[in-house]
């Protein structure tokens, strides 16, 4: 009985290849962006990461616990901060992260920190498409 039971199923690396070749692997990359601004500049910053393509950010605010002293020494002026989390495509972060620093230099009590962290797997294809902002060009086969 054992030896039916074998002939009839496929051997794994059959099954593993006809699995593997319904999935499409992308080379487009998603990285999440953290920014820092401060709190009253939270929704200008969103707004401007949002125009490259950003389909996912979530702001938290925060506060610094640096004191009155060393907010001066350092040149800040707020301790209130918002840390904006945007995720992004790995093509855009060049231009997010040009973008961010020419207005943190160049905007009145615009200063903050960007960097970026990058993720090395997305769990379901539609949650990919949506986090990257693809758009789909077809019917998607199944």
């Amino acid at each position: 009985m054992a030896d039916k039971n074998t002939e009839k199923r496929e051997p794994r690396r059959k099954r593993e290849k006809k699995g593997a070749a319904a999935h499409t692997v992308t080379s487009m990359k998603l990285e999440l962006l953290i920014t820092i601004v401060d709190r009253k500049k939270a929704e200008y910053y969103a707004d401007l990461i949002q125009s490259l393509d950003v389909n996912m950010q979530v702001t938290a605010f925060g506060h610094g616990t640096a004191d009155a002293k060393m907010l001066v020494y350092l040149g800040l002026a707020e301790s209130d901060k918002a840390v904006i989390f945007s995720i992004i495509r790995q093509d855009k972060i060049k231009d997010a992260i040009n973008m961010l620093d020419e207005k943190f230099r160049t905007i009145k009590d615009g200063k903050g920190v960007a960097f970026t962290v990058p993720f090395t797997s997305v769990i379901g294809s539609l949650i990919f498409r949506f986090l990257s902002n693809a758009k789909m060009t077809g019917k998607e086969e199944k």
